[in-house]
């Protein structure tokens, strides 16, 4: 929970083995109100998924509250964001803009996908510099949760 003392660490710090419990906390309390047209049942079956997928990365990076708790993270591999999730106590602090700029430095990651019912995040991704390129009709598992592909295209 943020609170006036509790602020967060300077810079971007990598994701230990022993963050993954909280990462996959991080992730399910932020897809609870961003990801509406996941069921609680959807959650619950991707969530042992989870840290699997994120370990499978080339790339996956956090940033930490004072108290040296995963706020929220990224993850990338070959030049694509495929996670970024940000605890929902700290939405609209920067943060996400941050990881992406530093997902995009250390990963050249230029390409995300985003969940076409999944507002906010197609709001965030547009606003700094993403552009839609296509659309798919099933997400990468296969499931009808209809995918954006986004480029990031300078201005």
């Amino acid at each position: 929970m943020r609170t006036n003392e509790i602020t967060l660490k300077d810079g971007i710090d990598r994701v230990r083995p022993e963050d993954f419990p909280r990462v996959v906390e991080v992730w399910e309390e932020s897809v609870r109100p961003t990801h509406l047209f996941l069921t609680e049942s959807d959650i619950q079956s991707i969530k042992p998924h989870v840290q699997a997928e994120l370990e499978g990365l080339s790339g996956l990076a956090c940033v930490r509250d004072g108290q040296s708790n995963v706020v929220a993270f990224v993850g990338w591999k070959e030049g694509k964001i495929e996670a970024l999730f940000v605890h929902p106590s700290w939405h609209r602090a920067g943060i996400g803009k941050r990881l992406v700029e530093y997902a995009m430095n250390q990963g050249g990651s230029t390409l995300v996908d985003v969940n076409e019912e999944n507002k906010q995040a197609l709001a965030f991704y547009l606003h700094i510099g993403f552009c839609v390129e296509s659309r798919s009709a099933l997400d990468g598992m296969g499931m009808p949760f209809p995918l954006l592909h986004l480029k990031y295209k300078p201005a």
